[in-house]
């Protein structure tokens, strides 16, 4: 991340005066979430943007002006949230959380479009998923009405985060978990919602070059029966050891086989993956060692709008090696093309182009979500 001391001036004011706070917050949240605005608004906040260099925006935390936060009651529903200041939490050493990994997350992003409009991309499905793994994982979770509202209110309170049209979107990361206090094993006895955000850029280092894949034969990311369906904590701390190997070995990232024959491919650590043979696009089944990608069932979707054939299927490494094409999905990395994977000590290069057919795929996407291309299903939610 690197960041400019020269100042760049808000494409629109958030806090110009307490009467248009609280006008923008009962017009897009209700009377409740607008006073939780206009309270996290009392501060003062700087009339600018950051001072970013939004050309050179990577995929780190940057520290933004709010985050929200909504606890579970006695009634082990969730209570009324509130916007406040982005900072520290305090959690009991006994946290469910900390002891037994109860923790769940989603990741949306917010975009700025031409016009000065803000926007999400289908987060009811980030609610939705998140509701899943709660039940998965014995945990509270917050209605889809708190979620989308938690989301909203936090993208429009950090807006002077979110970049120029282009240039990046504010990722706001949804986050549920275990903070009550818990010491033998069993599910917490509260829990805390809480939804902060950043400014990033492309997620690779490559920025939007292809990637190159790391095929892992020795750690696998899940198995069957367990939690790899589910967006949990505890499904990312196991691949980091994977992922620094190959990393130091100069790859992008790691792809994983399943754990049963160490044959079929399932994931990338970060996102799902998709293999392109003639007409056919083909990708690993949702059969819970994989995480069904929001981004995932939007390009399939495309795709099909675009006349491809798509199926989801069990692919063995064999077949991806001999690919026409191969790409990653996922909210964080968009839609990226691979350019080789390393299997075995073999590493064998997909041909580049510029005209990729996972390209025209984001392309769609990226059309859709800048309102440039219908969006007949009415993925994108205008928050204003």
């Amino acid at each position: 991340m690197i960041l400019k001391t020269v100042s760049i001036r808000i494409l629109r004011r958030i806090t110009a005066t307490t009467s248009y706070k609280s006008e923008i917050g009962v017009r897009y949240f209700g009377t409740q979430a607008a006073s939780s605005l206009q309270d996290a608004c009392e501060s003062p906040v700087e009339e600018e943007l950051g001072a970013m260099d939004w050309d050179n925006l990577g995929f780190g935390l940057v520290e933004t002006d709010y985050m929200y936060v909504m606890k579970s009651g006695k009634e082990e529903e969730f209570e009324q949230g509130k916007l406040t200041r982005f900072g520290k939490i305090e959690l009991s050493p006994s946290a469910g959380v900390l002891n037994y990994g109860q923790g769940i997350f989603e990741g949306t992003k917010a975009y700025r479009r031409e016009n000065g409009g803000l926007f999400l991309f289908r987060p009811q499905e980030n609610a939705i998923r998140m509701q899943l793994g709660a039940d998965r994982m014995c945990m509270q979770s917050p209605s889809l009405h708190q979620f989308l509202d938690a989301v909203k209110q936090t993208a429009l309170a950090n807006r002077r985060w979110i970049p120029p049209p282009g240039k990046g979107s504010l990722y706001i990361r949804p986050l549920l978990i275990g903070s009550g206090p818990v010491l033998g094993l069993g599910p917490a006895s509260e829990y805390t919602f809480l939804v902060y955000a950043s400014p990033v850029g492309n997620y690779f280092k490559e920025g939007t070059a292809p990637i190159n894949l790391y095929v892992e034969d020795a750690f696998h990311r899940a198995a069957r029966g367990g939690a790899g369906g589910v967006k949990s904590i505890t499904n990312y701390a196991p691949v980091l050891k994977a992922i620094r190997r190959a990393k130091d070995k100069g790859f992008s990232d790691v792809l994983y086989l399943d754990a049963v024959n160490k044959r079929n491919i399932e994931e990338v650590s970060s996102c799902n993956v998709f293999m392109l043979k003639g007409n056919v696009i083909s990708t690993p089944p949702v059969n819970g060692t994989i995480l069904e990608g929001i981004t995932r069932k939007s390009i399939m979707d495309i795709a099909r709008d675009l006349g491809y054939q798509v199926e989801e299927r069990s692919i063995p490494i064999e077949e991806l090696i001999d690919a026409d094409e191969v790409f990653c999905t996922g909210t964080a990395v968009g839609v990226a093309p691979v350019g080789s994977i390393t299997y075995k000590g073999n590493r064998v290069e997909y041909k580049m182009n510029s005209e990729l057919e996972s390209q025209k795929l984001y392309s769609r996407l990226v059309g859709i979500q800048r309102g440039d291309v219908e969006d007949s299903r009415g993925w994108v939610v205008e928050i204003e």
